[in-house]
């Protein structure tokens, strides 16, 4: 029996996300934040059922989090008319669920998701990812 009081506990909300996804990302290397600068970090509940059908995915828990936009190794010198921006998704949801099953902090679970996304967009490989994640997590 442990002096826990969880009877007081609630999941995080999607402002507690937002706010969880700015800290992770304050936490990145500044050269890292340099070059993501404009990049946009959103926070949703669940992927579009759009997104899950353009990915092949059928189970919405399958996916934390999305990098969608013009990555840095595909852009041209010039922009695209009428191009959205560069925006990584954070799904909150499928996190929580992913969190509960594994024995990681939420924040670093974040941090990964978050790191990995915008590594995307720089066409990083996965050691450099791993790299930048272990400079910016807290754990």
């Amino acid at each position: 029996m442990t002096d826990l009081d969880l009877a007081g506990l609630s999941a995080p909300t999607l402002a507690d996300f937002e706010r969880l996804a700015e800290e992770a990302y304050a936490r990145l290397p500044p050269a890292f934040r340099r070059m993501s600068a404009g990049v946009i970090i959103r926070v949703e509940d669940f992927p579009t059922d759009a997104v899950l059908d353009e990915l092949g995915i059928e189970d919405e828990f399958d996916l934390l989090g999305l990098f969608q936009g013009v990555g840095l190794a595909q852009a041209t010198a010039t922009g695209h008319t009428g191009q959205m921006p560069n925006m990584v998704s954070l799904y909150r949801r499928p996190i929580l669920d992913y969190w509960a099953e594994h024995e990681e902090t939420l924040g670093h679970l974040v941090t990964h998701v978050l790191v990995h996304e915008i590594g995307h967009h720089f066409g990083l490989s996965d050691d450099d990812m791993e790299a930048i994640e272990a400079a910016a997590d807290p754990d």
